[in-house]
């Protein structure tokens, strides 16, 4: 449905002087693919480019360079209403803070008519059953679409922006942090809203979030991002233990769970600056298995049946955290 191909977003951002300008290598050689009804996850930490990865999904970032295509169609190649028409009714976009995504100042039902007004889907008399049809699609009362967005709950705000990202029946969602500004309680309701409303329109989702368990549950595939880059491509039924990547191990290792302790893999350092990345593996400053290899080269992808990882000394599927803490002492 949706390919990358060697993807990258640099941005110029002003730093030092006034006439000084560093660049940004918010994404690095991005390559993925999302096949038709593929839930997708990507995890990182802050600053790895998850965002940045979403919004070029989504056709809300060009690239610098690389091939973003949508049906075999290269949307930066097509005229600006082209592209509108392809990826603007087949792509909806769920983003992280509901409170800033909803015009404060209209009611829900003129935010829900947005999309359908803009794409002029049907008369307006389609369009008002269509907004109906939008708040019983995700729970919400009628009675819901003449409150403004500061009138309901943070809950009930986000089930309006899931609503007005399926508006033009898109065949694929990118959701972006969608549950990290809700209560717990709260995240419990829209992530099994988001697996319902999967399940019963047959859409394709990239989730993509801090919260590496819920990836792992909700997702066939999860996608690993450090500095800008892809750096593993994993099934999710092989997470944690089949992980090869050094980062995607230390990164589970350091989360909680119901049946086992937490053993994290302890990283020394922090994620260095996006504007000066490493040499070589952009991890390698942190990676007790870095050699001069590493720094040398970004190293190939290496596959193992739908794996995909970016490391020079993979770690060996099946290794528990503890032989990894051992060795990093």
């Amino acid at each position: 449905m949706l390919e990358l191909t060697d993807v990258h977003v640099v941005h110029k951002a002003r730093s030092g002087g006034i006439f000084s300008r560093d660049r940004v290598y918010a994404l690095t050689s991005a390559n993925m693919i999302i096949g038709a009804g593929e839930t997708v996850g990507v995890v990182g930490e802050s600053g790895c480019g998850k965002s940045t990865l979403a919004k070029v999904l989504v056709g809300l970032q060009p690239p610098t360079s690389g091939t973003v295509s949508f049906r075999g169609r290269d949307l930066w190649a097509l005229k600006e209403s082209e592209r509108r028409a392809a990826i603007g009714s087949s792509v909806g976009m769920i983003f992280q803070d509901p409170s800033t995504a909803l015009n404060r100042r209209l009611p829900i039902s003129q935010v829900l008519r947005d999309p359908l007004n803009v794409h002029r889907r049907g008369t307006p008399a389609q369009r008002d059953a269509r907004v109906r049809e939008l708040l019983d699609l995700v729970g919400l009362p009628a009675s819901a679409a003449d409150a403004l967005p500061s009138q309901l709950s943070g809950g009930q705000r986000q089930r309006v922006a899931v609503a007005r990202a399926l508006a033009l029946e898109p065949e694929l969602l990118i959701a972006d942090e969608p549950t990290s500004a809700l209560d717990v309680s709260v995240r419990a309701q829209i992530l099994n809203l988001l697996l319902d409303l999967k399940e019963r329109l047959g859409l394709a989702l990239v989730f993509v979030s801090h919260d590496i368990q819920t990836v792992r549950r909700m997702s066939d595939r999860v996608i690993t991002m450090y500095l800008g880059r892809i750096v593993e491509q994993t099934p999710a039924e092989a997470l944690p233990l089949g992980a090869r990547h050094p980062y995607t191990r230390a990164l589970f290792s350091a989360t909680p769970g119901l049946l086992s302790p937490i053993n994290p893999i302890p990283l020394v350092g922090t994620v260095p600056s996006a504007t000066r990345p490493p040499s070589g593996c952009p991890f390698r400053t942190r990676c007790w298995r870095a050699d001069d290899v590493c720094g040398a080269s970004w190293p190939e992808a290496g596959t193992d049946d739908e794996h995909l990882y970016h490391c020079h000394h993979p770690v060996a599927a099946g290794a528990t955290d503890l032989q990894l803490i051992q060795e990093r002492a």
